[in-house]
């Protein structure tokens, strides 16, 4: 299944977001800047998901669904850049990115769970981010997601990136939170690996081998 959706026509919005407006709202490091320079074209607000576009209710949580797209220069594109975007705008985002012109042309879907913070009611937080794999673009589009509100229908696109299959009556802030436990295990897990292969003591070998079957029994557990 693809990530991609055909979003309400009503809903678009089309506006080119000037890079210097972000730094502006974000407080940009010197860094940052360099990142967006070398990896990002063009940023433009593709679509504005609100209850007058689509005729879902607003949530506390979930007032609007702001939808971005960001033309790259490079393949990649270093989540520092979409969190300095996440921080600029106060409303959840979905980023669409695409690359490449003509038959070259891809695109994913990257977003993180956001939601207001349980600390400062004027604040958001934002967890790790979540993304498709590359598809072919133009790529045929899902249709519009039906939800009952805009905060199902968040759920709804959410839930299509997080790699991991929901429980039985698992939250998506539940669900959110397993798949960072199970992103710190596996790099707990690699770094292990590491630490096996470089190591040449056999006592210590048989130590860590067997911390690392814990682990990757942990991760097995955890992913469940």
């Amino acid at each position: 299944m693809s990530a991609l959706f055909a979003y309400p026509r009503q809903a678009e919005f089309g506006r080119t977001l000037p890079k210097n407006k972000i730094y502006e709202h974000s407080g940009a490091s010197t860094r940052l800047k360099d990142l967006f320079v070398a990896q990002v074209e063009q940023i433009v607000w593709r679509y504005k998901l609100a209850p007058e576009t689509t005729n879902l209710s607003a949530k506390p949580g979930v007032p609007e669904i702001q939808v971005f797209q960001i033309q790259l220069k490079t393949p990649e594109l270093n989540h520092d850049v979409l969190r300095c975007v996440d921080s600029a705008v106060q409303f959840p985002i979905i980023f669409e990115l695409t690359h490449g012109l003509g038959a070259e042309a891809k695109a994913r879907v990257v977003a993180a769970y956001k939601r207001p913070s349980d600390v400062d009611g004027a604040g958001w937080v934002s967890s790790i981010y979540f993304e498709s794999g590359w598809m072919s673009a133009p790529t045929v589009r899902e249709p519009f997601p039906l939800a009952l509100d805009l905060n199902s229908l968040y759920e709804h696109l959410l839930r299509r990136l997080i790699p991991l299959t929901a429980r039985s009556q698992e939250s998506l802030r539940d669900l959110v939170a397993r798949a960072e436990q199970v992103l710190a295990k596996s790099r707990e897990v690699e770094r292990t690996e590491a630490r096996l292969a470089k190591e040449k003591q056999f006592n210590r070998k048989v130590e860590i081998n067997s911390t690392l079957r814990q682990l990757r029994a942990e991760l097995e557990q955890m992913g469940r």
